[in-house]
């Protein structure tokens, strides 16, 4: 397997990177044009897809709607009328942000919060650190640290709540068949594609007030920003003409109902206890050490006490059983055959670096003050979203299996640099320079290379036509690390297996959620 792997990242890094470079941007604020378009399928089915959360589609009860030709309905339709026909240049702008397939600006909202966050505490004065305070947010530093295993746990629960809450929405859609408002009255103007998608409830209130909810919970000093977005977003589907009051109630009432359900999940789910004090850090390297013979120590001067999130690897995984059923092998052994030559390779790469490593090593660095590698891959999903046509249920469901794959792929990770303890090659090679900062945490596997084979691998079933782009590119990424000098090529090996293994337990649910 290694052999193949190993191979395979070589084409990577020589053959595809121009490829990606033209297809893919991802500086932020992104921003990017999601013009409303016609949706490749409605998934007039998608009421009985099987949801994540949920127990089932209609386990949050809306109420029948009332008829098109009741006094109320015909009030309703009134009002919407008259802010219809008068758009002021705010409101078209923000019909034209929004568009009609909303989850895409959402998750874009969510990557921005991820970069403007993802900063990492630096030490006092007397060299000590003091880390991020959830119960008191606007403290010095700020919470939260977005770094990579706590932005991909805010895009699964995002992207998670979403989806339920658009297979219950669209549940009622096709229980009730309410037709959108310019379809009943042709007088109003409807700014978006006529898709036939009944209106009751408003799939964008659904998705607008999942967001708000989550997104408010996971960047609390942003709520205030992110209720005048969902307001803004709720209001537009008026503007539009796509939606009266009722059906925006409805999709705004099931979209609060699944957030807590969501956020209940996310108070249990180990993350809190993620970053542990260095007591327990302590013995973390103590038993590793104990094990193996070998442990990694922080080079910072002065250094952090504590790694990045030793328990992440404990925090509750979405569809893979246990951490251990996809725990690697043993990495190899300081001074072994294998290890000798893997820091030959990474001596060499630094010896006689080209334009081309540089170029690969530094598009894929994901670091401070950008959405992570997780969020890269998001923002590759979106691109393809856009290009299939998806509508906003199989939006979500695309965002759903991504991030629930990549954050059960970092757990792994996680799990497997805390358990080996393995160092970095910073920390073995005597006077060995990087071209990369060094992360504050164990060297074996590589998260870029797991976020990435796992994010890949979702994609590739997703949009199967373009497996073999997404997995050159996720081979890309990981040799990426060892062209920067803060990875051996086993780790970026080995954690793309990893991550291809643990992309399956999701695939293997996706395919038999009702959707295909």
């Amino acid at each position: 397997m290694n052999k193949i792997v190993r191979f395979s990242i070589v084409l990577a890094g020589i053959a595809v990177s121009a490829v990606f470079t033209l297809s893919c941007e991802k500086d932020l604020p992104t921003r990017a044009d999601y013009s409303a378009y016609a949706y490749a399928s409605l998934d007039a089915n998608g009421g009985s897809w099987k949801p994540v959360l949920l127990t089932s589609p209609d386990q949050i009860t809306v109420p029948a709607p009332a008829d098109v030709n009741s006094t109320a309905y015909q009030d309703e339709l009134a009002v919407l009328r008259l802010a219809a026909t008068n758009r002021t240049a705010e409101e078209v702008a923000a019909i034209a942000y929004w568009t009609n397939n909303p989850t895409l600006r959402w998750n874009e909202i969510a990557l921005e919060l991820v970069a403007k966050y993802n900063l990492i505490p630096g030490p006092n004065e007397d060299g000590s650190y003091t880390l991020p305070n959830p119960a008191d947010p606007g403290a010095t530093p700020n919470f939260p640290f977005a770094h990579p295993p706590y932005a991909v746990r805010a895009l699964a629960y995002l992207s998670v709540a979403q989806f339920d809450g658009l297979i219950a929405a669209w549940h009622y859609k096709f229980t009730h068949n309410r037709p959108a408002p310019y379809a009943v009255d042709n007088s109003i103007p409807a700014a978006y594609t006529d898709n036939q998608l009944p209106s009751y409830p408003a799939d964008g209130a659904v998705v607008a007030a999942a967001s708000r909810d989550i997104l408010s919970a996971m960047f609390p000093l942003e709520k205030d920003y992110l209720a005048e977005k969902a307001a803004e977003h709720m209001a537009s589907l008026t503007w539009a003409g796509v939606n009266v009051q009722s059906d925006i109630d409805a999709g705004a009432f099931i979209g609060e109902e699944v957030a807590k359900i969501a956020l209940n999940r996310a108070k249990t789910d180990g993350m809190s206890k993620a970053q542990c004090p260095k007591t327990v850090s302590d013995s973390i390297k103590t038993a590793a050490f104990d094990r193996f013979g070998w442990k990694w120590d922080n080079v910072e001067s002065p250094p952090r006490p504590v790694g990045l999130t030793p328990l992440f690897g404990q925090v509750t995984m979405w569809n893979v059983p246990t951490v251990e059923e996809v725990r690697p092998p043993v990495p190899p052994t300081p001074g072994s055959p294998e290890y000798l030559e893997n820091e030959q390779e990474l001596k060499h790469f630094a010896d006689n670096m080209t334009s081309e490593w540089r170029r690969i090593a530094n598009f894929w660095q994901d670091g401070l003050g950008t959405y992570t590698p997780p969020g890269h891959w998001n923002r590759i999903a979106k691109e393809y979203i856009i290009k299939y046509k998806l509508n906003p249920l199989r939006t979500a469901r695309a965002f759903a299996y991504l991030n629930m794959a990549m954050m059960d792929g970092g757990i792994s990770c996680w799990d497997a640099k805390y358990y080996y303890h393995y160092p970095r090659p910073i920390n073995l090679i005597p006077g060995f320079k990087t071209i990369a900062g060094t992360p504050n945490f164990p060297s074996y596997t590589s998260g870029h290379s797991v976020f990435s084979a796992a994010g890949a691998e979702v994609l590739s079933y997703i949009f199967p036509e373009e497996g073999l782009i997404f997995r050159n590119w996720a081979l890309e990424a990981a040799i990426s690390r060892v062209y920067g000098g803060i990875h051996w090529r086993f780790d970026a090996e080995v954690g793309t297996a990893q991550g291809i293994q643990v992309a399956n337990y999701s695939i293997n649910v996706a395919k038999n959620d009702g959707s295909e």
